[in-house]
């Protein structure tokens, strides 16, 4: 049994189940049935199935009566984006993020560190070009990850016995070793900016700078996403200068 769920860790035992399924149903496209889902987040399929009908009460979660399954519900995406549009972050921060990408003909995005150490994108503007990467808001991963890893090591203040377990569980298609990228992680503490060249994700370039935390201390950022064969030296020093001077103007708008 996967065991995703130990209620005896939570004070609201409900809410942390209710929570395991809907990020269950996140990842499946074309559904699935209770006892598959019981099976995975470890629950009883009667206890599953409560929650479940919850869900489905509440418009969060979908059921297929042909086929038996479940899948996330419009009102989750409705619930989602309420609590964007509560945030002033994405909107301050939308002006810098069309600028940069129109600059330098990149993929700009805007992000923010949530409770389970992952990066989820809360803002986007993409370049004009012909071909672009494509990313959604909403999509997450891992915290410690790519450019944006880099500076959330560094300022996370962990030492680096325990940096070094983050890295280890982190998934790259070019792993860099770990004494380059703490190496890195120091550099962003003398400079504020980061650099992935094609180690999260082969042939492409990650620029990356963290937010100065507000008052509500949570980690935000800013990240360019370009292709490496077009980020060269020249151009790369350029984005990161201008990467930094949107940093600081987004500062000043959060003051």
């Amino acid at each position: 049994m996967d065991n995703l769920v130990s209620p005896g860790a939570h004070r609201a035992p409900a809410v942390a189940r209710a929570a395991t399924v809907l990020r269950l149903l996140a990842g499946e496209v074309a559904g699935l049935g209770v006892s598959e889902i019981a099976r995975r987040v470890g629950l009883v399929p009667s206890t599953c199935l409560h929650v479940l009908r919850a869900l489905v009460e509440e418009g969060f979660v979908d059921f297929d009566t042909q086929r038996k399954t479940y899948r996330t519900g419009v009102g989750l995406l409705t619930l989602a984006r309420e609590a964007l549009a509560s945030s002033d972050f994405p909107k301050i921060v939308q002006e810098s993020l069309e600028s940069l990408a129109k600059a330098h003909r990149v993929t700009a995005v805007a992000l923010e560190v949530d409770g389970r150490e992952r990066i989820v994108v809360v803002g986007i503007a993409r370049s004009r070009e012909l071909i672009s990467l494509h990313i959604n808001v909403g999509s997450r991963f891992p915290a410690f990850i790519s450019a944006t890893g880099r500076c959330v090591a560094a300022r996370s203040g962990l030492s680096r016995e325990k940096l070094q377990d983050k890295f280890k569980a982190l998934r790259w298609e070019r792993p860099p070793k770990f004494e380059e990228w703490y190496a890195d992680v120091e550099r962003v503490r003398r400079e504020g900016v980061a650099v992935d060249r094609g180690n999260y994700v082969r042939g492409v370039t990650i620029v990356a700078s963290l937010i100065p935390q507000t008052l509500d201390r949570a980690t935000r950022g800013i990240a360019l996403i370009g292709f490496e064969h077009e980020m060269i030296e020249k151009h790369l020093r350029e984005t990161r200068q201008d990467l930094l001077l949107a940093v600081e103007a987004i500062v000043a708008k959060l003051s």
